[in-house]
């Protein structure tokens, strides 16, 4: 049976990709692990493997064109075999084939919830089925915090039904259907995927079978897929400790069980997995192997737990695992990435702060305001990028965009992690006015109840561990942005003013820039435009 190949999202921004190179042509064998193309996506050109063995039947997008992601891109299958009906299906409105298996990406999750979100479907079969909703840009799962419904509850159309967690906030999700509710998908405290089934509502009554069928079709080829993923990258990983050639060109799939064993027994281990437990100390006797025919892979050595205890010694190591958060992913994927492509460099500037000190003391003594320093940093770095729009930028392939508005966001410590807030038209908003909504930031980001659009938009970024008596730091740029600043505590110290020592209060401030946007020049004005605004804060009451 064909195989659909679509365009894979190889980066969690990419929405089209181009095909730099084919290493097949129609009519090629192709076997599980080869290398079918060269695909540029936003971030890089990287190889494509292919995940199913036979022949290339077709191929949908030709060398130096670009298309979305999930457009075909090939079909693989037997040789001679009809491909006229796939080829024929329209797969802008069409995301669900039946006959055909998924790719890496996840086709049939996504084409699942394409087919049950459309209308005339639903109402045929007098049911409606709810996927797992992407609520912010960067989502990619969810988590179930709560079920305000059961499976027998009546719903109306915009009542909310569950809590989810995202990679931003916990959100209430309201229904956009009236009925029964039906099924539950994802129980509480479990997470998914977006575009997994969440929910059923319809008729009571109703028989929702088939839907439950393709999801569990579409599970069970994904979990197929995910564990020929970890063969191939376990594979990767032990190749790459091989020096000889020869030894390289006979790895294949009769090579993939490293047999350990005596005579009596054999152990059927991956070379990365018996690494992973010989650095552990675990025995792999202990271990109960999920991979074809019992094979031990590297997730039964990392889900294994074993005190492992020293004869040595009377202490015993121990850890306690913490899963990792909807947040504490997309941090890690994100400062990551940013890190990573964007060529970072750092500037670091000393303020003389005595000024800023008594004009907040001048300001809070009246009693009707409470400013902080970070709210003065604030208004004073919206008021600099409004002079240097350069830092006020965004790096793209093919240009730079520089933005009129200045929207800073702010970065908020939270439970989880980290969030950032923005602040939209910063440069127009009054001192107070910022303070206030900094405030409610703070407030909302720890509660959990800030809105997917108070968290994107940023054009600059600032971050503030001064609080913490951290005298200087450098940040990872908070990408789209080409900037961020971070701001240290006030140190009181000696210092020289008129050639006198004195004791007096500074504050270091470090400016990191994307280099392919921002030049050291441009940050540098920008650094003493800002010098000038923090050393004579009163001139930001003119502005």
């Amino acid at each position: 049976m064909a195989e659909i190949i679509n365009m894979p999202r190889l980066s969690d921004t990419m929405e089209e990709g181009t095909v730099a190179k084919w290493y097949k042509k129609v009519g090629d064998e192709v076997n599980e692990g080869d290398i079918l193309a060269e695909i540029e996506t936003d971030k890089a050109t990287m190889e494509f493997e292919a995940f199913y063995s036979g022949t290339l039947l077709h191929i949908g997008i030709n060398e130096g064109d670009t298309a979305p992601v999930d457009n075909l891109l090939a079909i693989i299958g037997k040789k001679g075999e009809d491909i006229s009906k796939l080829l024929s299906v329209d797969l802008d409105n069409e995301k669900v084939v039946n006959e055909v298996s998924v790719d890496v990406n996840e086709e049939k999750n996504k084409s699942l919830a394409n087919e049950n979100n459309n209308s005339s479907p639903s109402k045929s079969k007098n049911f409606s089925v709810i996927s797992m909703p992407r609520l912010s840009d960067t989502m990619e799962e969810g988590t179930v915090v709560s079920w305000l419904k059961k499976v027998g509850d009546k719903i109306d159309e915009g009542e909310i039904i569950a809590e989810i967690e995202t990679d931003k906030a916990t959100m209430e999700f309201e229904s956009f259907y009236s009925g029964t509710l039906l099924y539950i998908g994802i129980d509480v405290g479990q997470s998914a995927k977006v575009d997994s089934i969440l929910a059923i509502i319809g008729e009571k009554g109703s028989d929702f079978s088939s839907a439950l069928e393709k999801k569990n079709s579409a599970t069970k080829t994904q979990g197929t897929i995910e564990q020929k993923n970890e063969i191939l990258e376990e594979e990767k990983k032990s190749v790459n400790n091989v020096t000889s050639d020869n030894l390289i060109r006979e790895e294949s799939s009769s090579k993939k069980i490293d047999e350990i064993g005596d005579k009596n027994s054999r152990i059927f281990i991956s070379p990365l997995a018996r690494k992973i437990a010989f650095e552990k100390g675990i025995d792999i006797n202990k271990i109960n192997g999920s991979g074809d025919g019992g094979r031990i892979i590297k997730r039964d050595v990392d889900n294994l737990k074993e005190n492992i205890t020293s004869s040595n010694f009377v202490s015993t190591e121990s850890s306690v695992e913490i899963p990792n958060s909807q947040m504490r992913k997309t941090i890690a994927k994100r400062l990551s990435q940013s890190k990573f492509s964007a060529p970072h460099y750092y500037l670091t500037v000393e303020f003389d702060v005595d000024n800023l000190i008594s004009f907040r003391t001048q300001i809070n003594s009246t009693g009707n305001y409470k400013i902080s320093f970070n709210d003065l940093i604030i208004k004073a770095s919206a008021l600099a990028l409004k002079d240097h729009p350069e830092v006020n930028s965004m790096w793209t392939d093919d240009k730079i965009v520089k933005f009129d508005h200045i929207h800073i966001g702010v970065a908020i410590a939270v439970e989880d992690g980290l969030i950032v807030p923005v602040i939209k038209f910063a440069d127009n908003q009054k001192i107070q006015s910022i303070s206030d909504t900094v405030k409610d930031f703070a407030k909302r980001a720890n509660e959990k109840k800030l809105n997917p659009t108070e968290i994107e938009g940023s054009t600059f970024t600032i971050s503030n561990l001064g609080m913490f008596g951290i005298k200087e730091f450098t940040s990872i740029i908070n990408q789209p942005n080409s900037a961020i600043l971070s701001v240290g505590a006030i140190i009181t110290k000696p210092v020289v003013k008129n050639n006198k020592i004195s004791i007096g209060n500074t504050m270091i401030l470090t400016l990191a820039c994307d280099h392919r946007s921002v030049d050291g020049a441009n940050g540098s004005k920008f650094l003493q435009t800002l010098k000038n605004y923090i050393e004579n804060p009163a001139i930001m009451l003119l502005n």
